[in-house]
């Protein structure tokens, strides 16, 4: 069942809202989530707001340009993303979210390293 959840990056300069389940988290093989790590969740169509910090986040874009990877320009914490796959939803760090432990998460993998369009 979803729920409302408040989330930061590590300094506190990037605040967000969101309505998740803890049953939608997972990790994505492809070249950059790989090395970021992170336990993802996906927002509920709709309920994603940024409550601060916008001129904190940084972009961060490559390959095909359509993801879009966001992170805190002071303490470098990934925050959120919208994804390559399907650009309308936002994924957020599990970690950044008050209450959650995301190492005690079931996770899914999403096969993101598949849609790659960079040479091996």
């Amino acid at each position: 069942m979803a729920q409302h959840y408040q989330g930061q990056c590590h300094c506190g300069a990037v605040k967000f809202s969101l309505r998740t389940s803890l049953e939608s988290a997972l990790r994505c093989n492809c070249s950059l989530c790989r090395r970021k790590g992170a336990v993802m969740l996906t927002a509920e169509e709709d309920s994603f707001e940024l409550l601060q910090g916008e001129q904190a986040l940084s972009l961060y874009q490559w390959n095909t340009q359509i993801a879009k990877h966001y992170f805190c320009k002071h303490c470098g914490i990934y925050t959120f993303h919208n994804p390559r796959s399907a650009p309308e939803l936002t994924r957020v760090n599990a970690g950044c979210l008050e209450g959650v432990d995301p190492l005690s998460l079931t996770v899914s993998l999403v096969k993101g390293a598949e849609l790659s369009t960079e040479p091996k």
